[in-house]
């Protein structure tokens, strides 16, 4: 446990930036696989591939919102972005 007060206040600091880490990166990982199960279903129908073309843009949405707040890195949020615009086009 911290002792002095600047401890104190960096764990309240730390605790709190742990929680919003974590929603960012639940939020990505959702819409990504929201997104590959969609893929994985063989998209036959015009329909389908519109709908999966808008879960791509929300995976795009929270990658970059978590990469922008620095709950991944910037890389990451691009590789990850790169293996899902691949696994549309195939």
């Amino acid at each position: 446990m911290p002792i002095t007060r600047s401890a104190k206040k960096a764990l309240r600091q730390s605790v709190r930036r742990k929680v919003k880490n974590v929603e960012q990166r639940d939020a990505y990982k959702s819409a990504v696989k929201t997104y590959k199960k969609l893929v994985a279903a063989k998209m036959d129908l015009p329909a389908q591939a519109g709908e999966a073309r808008a879960k791509l843009a929300a995976a795009y949405k929270a990658l970059d919102k978590a990469a922008k707040t620095g709950a991944i890195k910037a890389n990451k949020a691009a590789r990850i972005k790169s293996r899902l615009a691949k696994a549309l086009k195939k």
